[in-house]
This record gives structure tokens, C-alpha cells and sequence, in this order.
């Protein structure tokens, strides 16, 4: 026998609605009241609303498995995560939240149930977008968890890269309003404050380019341009004009003290005993290394045949020998190009030249009868707020003395940076702070040093 209990109110000692009907409303509890089934307890009927209960206590590295109608802010900071989903059910709900902004570098692998399907298809999820949200619903054993509501607009509040620069001679200054650019001439130290975010920047923009070589002795070759790279993100760096060689892919910016190398310049050799040119020295900022200019092959009194040796750009050859390759260490876009060869023109006597060094966005020319190769032109970047040019290969030595051949007059490449020297006259030195090729010499004379390297950093700063 079962029991009928008829109201229209049901209220607490204290005389509040705990139960109230007024025609076809039921209210349950009265303001500020909170309604909770007993634990184990469930409910039908209902339904969800499409939310979930968010757990505010974030996810780390790891696998875990998620519970329907829960929410999880997933930091991958440390690491990546994995994701469980729980088992298939009509209604079950799903939702995931990048807590740190980091699912692009670490992130977050999503894994169906079983024979469960995600979009169609039994195979897992990868959650790869910087700032991204994700709301998964179960539907039915043919599409599975269905994406039903995906975010990946960054409401984070903006905040930008804070930094310092030490090291003699270096700077710190703003540019185009927003940007600041570091420019170090020696060795110093990049010291990063605040990362940043990606609702304002946390990216970092570099030209990095290493020593040049120094010509040769005794109509000996021009030495090879520093290596040249360059990044430059519009989005982040602002609308300056980059070289062609500038990759589009920045640095992320991280709290941390980078040390700066600014490669040196090959130094001048003599004449004496026609020896190679001097390398440059590499140029180094975090993850980027440019690698120094290659040396130039000595003139035909040292070692007939020497060849240029491999660097940034190239080292050219002597009057017998071949360029030297560019681009050594490989990097894209390449960070140089090779240097010319050699020429040695016997009848009605001897003519000696030697080939240009490789610059960054051209080879070095071969030598030609009596006149020097020329030296590849250099770069052009505005990273800085105005046009700098660098990394020229330096011009070959000009022809040693005597009668020159119909239409070939004695005289040297003009070279991208140093040019080359004619019999009896020293060839010329590259600009400090250029990382371009010094001129290779003729008959007589030291060849001219090549020019050291510079680094600049940029980012946006508000």
C-alpha cells in the first residue's frame, strides 16, 4: 500500500519555501539556497546546459582520464599531456583549456575510448594551437565526440618583451614607436625580464651576422662574407623592410641572460710567402649561429692551385684554384654564397688573378686575365629603423707586374666590401661591423682585413 502526501508547500522550521508550487512552476529551495544531490546520487531528465563544471586546479605533464561534464585548463609548460576521454555515452560532455598559452610548442594529445570515434574517425585528437579551447559532446557510434565549440582567440590580457643589454658600446633604443632594437658591436649579454604573451608579443627578431675573412697574400684570392641571418615576422616586428634571405619564423622570447658573440674579422696577411687570408669568426645569439667568412686562397708564389676554403660565404681561389662553398654549415635560407675562381694567363707573359669572395646574396666573380674577381654583393636589411648593408665579399688581387694581355688592364675587383690590390699598392679593409670580405692583394702589399660582425635583436616592447 502506498502513501499519498497532497501540498502546496513544503517549508523548514523556520517557515521557508523548501517546496513550492504556484500553477504549473515548481521552486525548489529559496534564494541563495544550494541544491546538491547526495553523492552517488544521479539524475535524469535535466539535461545539461552544454557547460561543464570547470576543475580550476590545472593539469601538468602526463596522462589523465577526463570525466564527463568536467573541465580541465591543461599546462603543458612542463611538457606534453595526454588526454583520456571517458567512455562514449549521448550527452557526455568534454571540455579542454591551453592554461599557459604553450599547446603550439607542447601539446595536448586527446585519446578515444576504445572503439570510440572523435569526428568520425577511431584515432586520437592533437590539440597543437597556442591559447585554444575545446568543448567535446558525444553524439551517437557514428561521428563520436563532435567539436561543438572551439576557441582560439587569445582574450589574455597583453603583455609584451621587457629587456636589457650590457657589453661595451652596445645599445638599447626604440624604433618605429613600439619596437626597441638591441645592437651589439661586441660581446655583451641580452637579458630577457618579461617573455611577453601572444595577446601582445612575446616574439624576437635577429640579424645575426658573423666576421668576414681577410684576403690573401701575393695576388691571392678575396676573402668570403660572414654568415647572414635574418628573421622578421611582420605580425611581431612591425613593417620594416627585411633582405630577401629574412625568415618569417621568430624566436620565442623566455626569461633568461643570452649571451652575445660578435664574430671578429680575419686579419691582413703580407705578402711574404703568399699565404691564405684568415677566417672570420662565427656571430652567436641563443639558438642562431652564423658561421665566419671562409678563407681565401694565397697567391701562385705559395702553393700554386690553393683553393678557397668553405665558410658563410666562401673564401675565393688563387690564380690556379677554385672558390670555396658558401653556406657551410647548410642553412635555410642560406646564410651565403660561394667565391670565383682563379685565372693564370701565361702568353705573352705571366698574368695572375685571383677570384672575388662570396657575398650573402651573390657569388664571387672569377678572376679574368690580369683583373681581380669581384667580390659578391652583400644584404640590405631595416631591422634596425634604417637600411644597413652587410656581408659583401671582398675583390681578388689584381695581376702581378708586367705587360697584360690585349684588353686586360691590371687592375683588382671592386669587390662588395674590401676591394682588391693592384701591383705595388695594398688592397683594401672591409668596415668594422659589416662581416664583409677583405680585399685580396696583387704583386706587393698586405691584403685588407676582413670586417667583424654585428647582431641586432628587435622586438615590441608595448
Amino acid at each position: 500500500m502506498t502513501s499519498t502526501i497532497k501540498v502546496n508547500n513544503i517549508q523548514n522550521q523556520c517557515g521557508a519555501n523548501i517546496i513550492n508550487e504556484s500553477s504549473n512552476t515548481i521552486t525548489l529551495g529559496a534564494s541563495g539556497d544550494n541544491i546538491a544531490l547526495a553523492s552517488g546520487a544521479t539524475q535524469t531528465g535535466f539535461g545539461r546546459t552544454g557547460t561543464v563544471d570547470w576543475i580550476t586546479t590545472p593539469k601538468t605533464t602526463g596522462t589523465f582520464t577526463a570525466v564527463s561534464g568536467e573541465g580541465y585548463f591543461l599546462n603543458t609548460s612542463g611538457g606534453v599531456i595526454t588526454a583520456n576521454l571517458p567512455a562514449g555515452v549521448a550527452g557526455a560532455i568534454v571540455s579542454f583549456a591551453d592554461y599557459a598559452a604553450t599547446w603550439q610548442t607542447s601539446n595536448v594529445t586527446v585519446v578515444p575510448n576504445g572503439t570510440d570515434k572523435i569526428g568520425g574517425t577511431n584515432a586520437n585528437a592533437i590539440l597543437s594551437t597556442e591559447g585554444q579551447s575545446v568543448t567535446f559532446v558525444f553524439i551517437d557510434s557514428t561521428q563520436g565526440w563532435l567539436n561543438t565549440m572551439d576557441s582560439t582567440s587569445n582574450v589574455r590580457g597583453a603583455s609584451f618583451v621587457t629587456a636589457t643589454v650590457s657589453g661595451a658600446c652596445n645599445t638599447l633604443t626604440t624604433v618605429d614607436t613600439n619596437f626597441k632594437v638591441a645592437k651589439f658591436v661586441g660581446p655583451g649579454t641580452f637579458c630577457v625580464s618579461a617573455a611577453g604573451n601572444v595577446a601582445g608579443s612575446n616574439k624576437l627578431d635577429y640579424l645575426v651576422v658573423a666576421g668576414g675573412a681577410s684576403g690573401a697574400g701575393g695576388c691571392g684570392g678575396g676573402g668570403g662574407a660572414g654568415g647572414f641571418r635574418e628573421s622578421h615576422n611582420d605580425c611581431t616586428s612591425g613593417p620594416y623592410t627585411a633582405s630577401p634571405l629574412a625568415t618569417p619564423v621568430s624566436l620565442t622570447a623566455s626569461v633568461s641572460a643570452f649571451p652575445i658573440t660578435v664574430g671578429a674579422g680575419g686579419a691582413g696577411a703580407p705578402i711574404a710567402g703568399s699565404p691564405p687570408g684568415n677566417a672570420g669568426s662565427n656571430s652567436i645569439f641563443s639558438s642562431i649561429t652564423s658561421a665566419g667568412g671562409g678563407i681565401a686562397g694565397g697567391g701562385p708564389n705559395a702553393n700554386p692551385g690553393i683553393p678557397g676554403s668553405a665558410g658563410g660565404s666562401g673564401g675565393s681561389g688563387n690564380p690556379r684554384g677554385e672558390g670555396g662553398a658558401g653556406n657551410t654549415p647548410p642553412v635555410s635560407p642560406s646564410q651565403g654564397n660561394a667565391g670565383g675562381s682563379g685565372n693564370r694567363f701565361i702568353s705573352p707573359s705571366p698574368q695572375n688573378s685571383a677570384g672575388g669572395g662570396g657575398g650573402a646574396t651573390a657569388v664571387g666573380g672569377n678572376g679574368t686575365c690580369a683583373v681581380g674577381g669581384t667580390g659578391g654583393n652583400g644584404a640590405t636589411t631595416s631591422i634596425s629603423g634604417s637600411a644597413v648593408t652587410t656581408t659583401g665579399g671582398g675583390g681578388g688581387g689584381g695581376g702581378n707586374a708586367g705587360p697584360s694581355p690585349a684588353n686586360c688592364g691590371p687592375t683588382a675587383g671592386p669587390g662588395g666590401a674590401g676591394a682588391g690590390g693592384f701591383p705595388g699598392l695594398n688592397s683594401t679593409s672591409a668596415t668594422v661591423n659589416t662581416g664583409s670580405g677583405g680585399g685580396g692583394t696583387g704583386a706587393c702589399g698586405t691584403s685588407g682585413a676582413g670586417g667583424s660582425g654585428i647582431v641586432y635583436i628587435r622586438y615590441k616592447f608595448q
